[in-house]
Protein backbone atom coordinates (compact mmCIF):
# COMPACT_ATOMS: atom_id res chain seq x y z
CA UNK A 1 0.00 0.00 0.00
CA UNK A 2 1.08 3.19 -1.15
CA UNK A 3 0.25 6.81 -0.04
CA UNK A 4 0.86 9.90 -2.26
CA UNK A 5 -0.25 13.24 -1.05
CA UNK A 6 -1.89 15.42 -3.32
CA UNK A 7 -2.93 18.31 -1.18
CA UNK A 8 -2.57 19.04 2.09
CA UNK A 9 -2.81 22.47 2.97
CA UNK A 10 -5.61 23.33 6.26
CA UNK A 11 -9.14 24.84 4.94
CA UNK A 12 -7.90 26.36 1.60
CA UNK A 13 -5.46 25.86 -1.42
CA UNK A 14 -2.25 27.45 -0.32
CA UNK A 15 0.52 28.70 -2.51
CA UNK A 16 2.63 25.26 -1.92
CA UNK A 17 -0.36 22.70 -2.13
CA UNK A 18 -4.15 21.95 -3.28
CA UNK A 19 -6.47 21.35 -0.24
CA UNK A 20 -7.33 17.90 1.34
CA UNK A 21 -6.38 14.99 -1.06
CA UNK A 22 -4.69 11.48 -0.36
CA UNK A 23 -4.08 8.56 -3.18
CA UNK A 24 -3.68 5.76 -2.04
CA UNK A 25 -2.73 2.34 -3.89
CA UNK A 26 -2.22 -0.92 -3.68
CA UNK A 27 -1.72 -4.02 -5.65
CA UNK A 28 -4.30 -6.79 -6.36
CA UNK A 29 -6.51 -8.93 -8.36
CA UNK A 30 -9.06 -7.61 -10.59
CA UNK A 31 -12.35 -10.09 -10.09
CA UNK A 32 -13.55 -9.00 -13.69
CA UNK A 33 -10.34 -9.70 -15.64
CA UNK A 34 -8.61 -12.41 -13.23
CA UNK A 35 -5.30 -9.71 -13.94
CA UNK A 36 -3.56 -8.19 -11.66
CA UNK A 37 -3.31 -4.71 -11.21
CA UNK A 38 -2.78 -1.32 -9.07
CA UNK A 39 -6.34 0.09 -7.53
CA UNK A 40 -6.17 3.45 -6.51
CA UNK A 41 -8.32 5.49 -4.18
CA UNK A 42 -9.04 9.04 -3.43
CA UNK A 43 -10.08 10.32 0.01
CA UNK A 44 -11.13 14.14 -0.21
CA UNK A 45 -10.53 16.28 -3.16
CA UNK A 46 -10.52 19.49 -1.96
CA UNK A 47 -9.99 22.53 -4.69
CA UNK A 48 -6.89 22.04 -7.02
CA UNK A 49 -6.34 18.68 -6.28
CA UNK A 50 -8.10 17.20 -9.41
CA UNK A 51 -5.11 18.88 -11.75
CA UNK A 52 -2.83 17.81 -9.19
CA UNK A 53 -3.97 14.27 -9.14
CA UNK A 54 -3.38 13.68 -12.72
CA UNK A 55 0.46 13.85 -12.27
CA UNK A 56 0.43 10.78 -10.11
CA UNK A 57 -2.49 8.63 -11.95
CA UNK A 58 -4.73 8.97 -14.97
CA UNK A 59 -8.26 9.82 -13.54
CA UNK A 60 -9.86 7.54 -15.59
CA UNK A 61 -8.09 4.48 -13.71
CA UNK A 62 -9.42 5.63 -10.57
CA UNK A 63 -11.87 2.97 -8.85
CA UNK A 64 -13.18 5.29 -6.02
CA UNK A 65 -13.54 8.24 -4.14
CA UNK A 66 -14.15 8.63 -0.33
CA UNK A 67 -14.75 11.97 1.29
CA UNK A 68 -14.27 12.26 4.98
CA UNK A 69 -16.88 14.92 5.19
CA UNK A 70 -18.28 17.34 2.88
CA UNK A 71 -16.83 20.97 3.56
CA UNK A 72 -15.59 22.38 0.56
CA UNK A 73 -11.74 22.46 1.27
CA UNK A 74 -12.43 18.69 1.29
CA UNK A 75 -14.65 18.34 -1.80
CA UNK A 76 -14.89 21.11 -3.83
CA UNK A 77 -12.79 19.81 -6.78
CA UNK A 78 -15.13 17.30 -7.33
CA UNK A 79 -16.78 19.15 -9.84
CA UNK A 80 -13.39 19.42 -11.80
CA UNK A 81 -13.65 15.49 -11.50
CA UNK A 82 -17.41 15.00 -12.56
CA UNK A 83 -17.03 17.78 -15.66
CA UNK A 84 -13.96 14.97 -16.56
CA UNK A 85 -16.62 12.04 -16.39
CA UNK A 86 -19.49 13.37 -17.96
CA UNK A 87 -17.74 15.51 -21.03
CA UNK A 88 -14.25 14.26 -21.01
CA UNK A 89 -11.83 11.52 -21.08
CA UNK A 90 -13.80 9.62 -18.78
CA UNK A 91 -17.25 9.87 -19.94
CA UNK A 92 -16.79 6.56 -21.61
CA UNK A 93 -15.81 5.07 -17.63
CA UNK A 94 -19.27 3.62 -15.57
CA UNK A 95 -19.69 5.70 -12.71
CA UNK A 96 -16.98 6.02 -10.09
CA UNK A 97 -17.57 4.86 -6.35
CA UNK A 98 -18.26 7.40 -4.12
CA UNK A 99 -18.59 6.84 -0.45
CA UNK A 100 -19.41 9.72 1.28
CA UNK A 101 -21.79 10.99 4.19
CA UNK A 102 -25.45 11.14 4.51
CA UNK A 103 -25.36 14.70 2.48
CA UNK A 104 -22.68 13.62 -0.27
CA UNK A 105 -25.02 14.19 -3.41
CA UNK A 106 -26.88 17.16 -2.18
CA UNK A 107 -23.70 19.23 -1.75
CA UNK A 108 -22.35 18.17 -4.80
CA UNK A 109 -25.71 20.06 -6.64
CA UNK A 110 -24.39 22.63 -4.51
CA UNK A 111 -21.12 23.30 -5.63
CA UNK A 112 -22.03 22.61 -9.37
CA UNK A 113 -25.51 24.41 -9.14
CA UNK A 114 -27.40 21.75 -10.84
CA UNK A 115 -31.20 21.39 -10.08
CA UNK A 116 -32.36 18.74 -7.66
CA UNK A 117 -33.27 15.80 -10.07
CA UNK A 118 -29.56 15.81 -11.22
CA UNK A 119 -28.28 12.49 -9.76
CA UNK A 120 -24.65 12.05 -12.04
CA UNK A 121 -26.16 8.65 -12.58
CA UNK A 122 -23.05 8.21 -15.39
CA UNK A 123 -20.42 9.90 -13.62
CA UNK A 124 -20.51 8.57 -9.75
CA UNK A 125 -21.60 5.71 -7.67
CA UNK A 126 -22.86 6.85 -4.41
CA UNK A 127 -22.90 4.77 -1.65
CA UNK A 128 -23.47 6.47 2.01
CA UNK A 129 -20.60 5.87 4.83
CA UNK A 130 -22.25 3.99 7.49
CA UNK A 131 -20.01 2.96 10.57
CA UNK A 132 -19.66 -0.68 11.89
CA UNK A 133 -19.13 -1.23 7.58
CA UNK A 134 -16.52 -2.08 5.86
CA UNK A 135 -15.99 -1.04 1.72
CA UNK A 136 -13.54 -2.83 -0.19
CA UNK A 137 -11.73 -1.30 -3.33
CA UNK A 138 -9.69 -4.16 -5.12
CA UNK A 139 -7.43 -5.16 -1.90
CA UNK A 140 -8.22 -2.24 0.03
CA UNK A 141 -10.32 -2.00 3.23
CA UNK A 142 -11.81 0.88 4.26
CA UNK A 143 -13.55 1.23 7.44
CA UNK A 144 -15.12 4.38 8.58
CA UNK A 145 -14.92 6.28 12.55
CA UNK A 146 -17.04 8.95 13.74
CA UNK A 147 -15.12 11.70 13.66
CA UNK A 148 -16.17 15.42 15.84
CA UNK A 149 -16.90 18.21 13.31
CA UNK A 150 -19.97 20.70 13.14
CA UNK A 151 -20.95 18.45 10.15
CA UNK A 152 -21.30 14.48 10.10
CA UNK A 153 -17.57 13.45 9.19
CA UNK A 154 -15.59 10.76 9.13
CA UNK A 155 -12.30 9.11 10.28
CA UNK A 156 -10.90 6.37 7.93
CA UNK A 157 -9.01 3.58 8.77
CA UNK A 158 -7.81 2.21 5.11
CA UNK A 159 -6.10 -1.68 5.31
CA UNK A 160 -4.40 -3.41 2.67
CA UNK A 161 -1.20 -5.25 1.45
CA UNK A 162 2.29 -4.40 2.25
CA UNK A 163 4.18 -2.80 -0.63
CA UNK A 164 7.61 -4.70 0.48
CA UNK A 165 5.46 -8.55 1.69
CA UNK A 166 2.13 -8.30 0.19
CA UNK A 167 1.34 -11.53 1.68
CA UNK A 168 0.70 -8.93 5.34
CA UNK A 169 -1.80 -6.69 6.02
CA UNK A 170 -0.64 -2.85 6.96
CA UNK A 171 -2.74 -0.02 7.68
CA UNK A 172 -3.32 4.10 7.71
CA UNK A 173 -5.60 5.84 9.94
CA UNK A 174 -7.04 8.93 8.49
CA UNK A 175 -8.35 11.32 10.64
CA UNK A 176 -10.18 13.81 8.25
CA UNK A 177 -11.17 17.11 10.18
CA UNK A 178 -11.86 16.43 13.99
CA UNK A 179 -10.98 17.52 17.59
CA UNK A 180 -10.01 14.94 20.48
CA UNK A 181 -12.29 12.04 20.34
CA UNK A 182 -12.53 8.19 21.62
CA UNK A 183 -13.83 7.17 18.37
CA UNK A 184 -10.73 8.67 16.34
CA UNK A 185 -8.43 7.24 18.92
CA UNK A 186 -10.27 4.00 18.31
CA UNK A 187 -10.02 3.61 14.36
CA UNK A 188 -6.23 4.75 14.95
CA UNK A 189 -5.60 1.93 17.22
CA UNK A 190 -1.82 0.26 15.96
CA UNK A 191 -2.05 1.52 12.66
CA UNK A 192 1.43 1.85 10.67
CA UNK A 193 0.54 5.83 9.98
CA UNK A 194 -1.31 8.12 11.41
CA UNK A 195 -2.09 10.94 8.67
CA UNK A 196 -3.48 13.76 11.26
CA UNK A 197 -5.39 17.14 10.21
CA UNK A 198 -3.67 19.69 12.90
CA UNK A 199 -5.75 22.75 11.64
CA UNK A 200 -5.39 24.41 15.32
CA UNK A 201 -2.56 25.84 17.06
CA UNK A 202 -3.08 26.22 20.71
CA UNK A 203 -4.06 29.53 20.51
CA UNK A 204 -7.40 28.61 18.95
CA UNK A 205 -10.56 27.88 21.47
CA UNK A 206 -13.19 26.94 18.91
CA UNK A 207 -14.72 23.47 20.22
CA UNK A 208 -15.64 20.40 18.47
CA UNK A 209 -14.00 21.21 15.31
CA UNK A 210 -10.03 20.94 14.93
CA UNK A 211 -7.02 19.53 16.67
CA UNK A 212 -4.18 21.65 17.90
CA UNK A 213 -0.62 19.97 17.95
CA UNK A 214 -0.55 18.54 21.52
CA UNK A 215 -3.92 17.17 20.87
CA UNK A 216 -3.07 14.97 17.66
CA UNK A 217 -0.48 13.68 19.48
CA UNK A 218 -2.56 12.65 22.33
CA UNK A 219 -4.24 10.56 19.62
CA UNK A 220 -0.87 8.84 18.10
CA UNK A 221 0.11 8.09 21.88
CA UNK A 222 -3.21 7.03 22.95
CA UNK A 223 -3.84 4.66 19.57
CA UNK A 224 -0.19 3.60 19.82
CA UNK A 225 0.22 4.41 16.39
CA UNK A 226 4.01 3.40 14.48
CA UNK A 227 4.48 6.71 12.86
CA UNK A 228 2.38 10.03 12.86
CA UNK A 229 2.32 12.12 10.17
CA UNK A 230 0.76 16.35 10.47
CA UNK A 231 -1.56 17.34 7.79
CA UNK A 232 -4.03 20.01 7.36
CA UNK A 233 -2.01 22.60 8.53
CA UNK A 234 -2.80 26.43 7.41
CA UNK A 235 -0.64 28.13 5.13
CA UNK A 236 0.45 30.62 7.65
CA UNK A 237 1.16 28.09 10.80
CA UNK A 238 4.88 27.35 11.19
CA UNK A 239 5.86 23.96 11.00
CA UNK A 240 8.48 24.55 13.77
CA UNK A 241 4.97 25.62 16.20
CA UNK A 242 2.97 22.41 15.13
CA UNK A 243 6.01 20.10 15.66
CA UNK A 244 6.78 21.84 18.95
CA UNK A 245 2.98 21.00 20.19
CA UNK A 246 2.98 17.38 18.74
CA UNK A 247 6.25 16.89 21.06
CA UNK A 248 4.45 17.90 23.99
CA UNK A 249 2.19 14.49 24.08
CA UNK A 250 4.04 12.46 21.34
CA UNK A 251 7.59 11.20 21.05
CA UNK A 252 7.58 8.91 18.02
CA UNK A 253 8.49 8.96 14.23
CA UNK A 254 6.81 12.39 12.94
CA UNK A 255 6.47 13.77 10.01
CA UNK A 256 4.98 16.38 7.68
CA UNK A 257 2.08 16.04 4.70
CA UNK A 258 3.49 17.47 1.63
CA UNK A 259 1.95 17.66 -2.17
CA UNK A 260 3.54 15.11 -3.72
CA UNK A 261 5.43 13.23 -1.15
CA UNK A 262 4.98 9.55 -1.17
CA UNK A 263 5.16 6.88 2.08
CA UNK A 264 5.16 3.04 1.52
CA UNK A 265 3.50 1.10 4.28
Amino acid sequence: MKLTVIGATGSMSGPESPASSYLIQARGRDRASGQERTFSLVCDIGPGAFGALWRHVCPRDLDALALSHCHADHMGDIISLQVYRKWGPGSSCPPLSLLGPAQTLSRVRQIEGAAEPERYECEFAFTQLRLDHAYEVGPLTVRPYRALHPVEAFGLRIEGPSEEDPSRTVALFYTGDTDLCESIIEGARGVDLLLSEVGFTSDETEPDMHMDGRRAGEVARRAGVKRMLATHIQPWTPRERVAAEIRQTWDGPLGFAAAGLQVSL
